[in-house]
């Protein structure tokens, strides 16, 4: 199942303030990124954000699970992204432990 084009707008309202929000649909889901790096995806209506240290001590009692089959596991974050501080503060966190995105050729 595809993810839906407001549930997506949702989710990029609620982290708008955690830098520079932007969401690029890919093959029916979509993936967040925050200044340029990926943070998270949205898959099927679900947010997943990607795991760090910092997330896991952030969050406390995480629930993890692959965004599509035959990926690596992800943070799922069912109804906590309504909380846009919380939110916010996980992608910010998420970020700062993220690489750099490879450049280019």
């Amino acid at each position: 199942m595809a993810s839906d084009k407001s549930f997506a707008e949702l989710i990029v309202d609620q982290i708008e303030n955690a830098g520079e929000i932007t969401c690029k649909k890919m093959f029916g889901e979509y993936a967040v990124y925050c200044n340029g790096k990926v943070v998270a995806l949205i898959c099927d209506n679900r947010l997943f954000v990607k795991p760090t240290s910092g997330g896991r001590a952030f969050i406390g009692d995480v629930v993890e699970a692959p965004p599509y089959p035959g990926a690596k596991l992800s943070f799922l974050i069912d109804e906590r992204f309504e909380d846009r501080e919380w939110i916010s503060n996980l992608i910010r966190i998420t970020y700062k432990e993220l690489p750099e995105p490879k450049a280019k050729k």
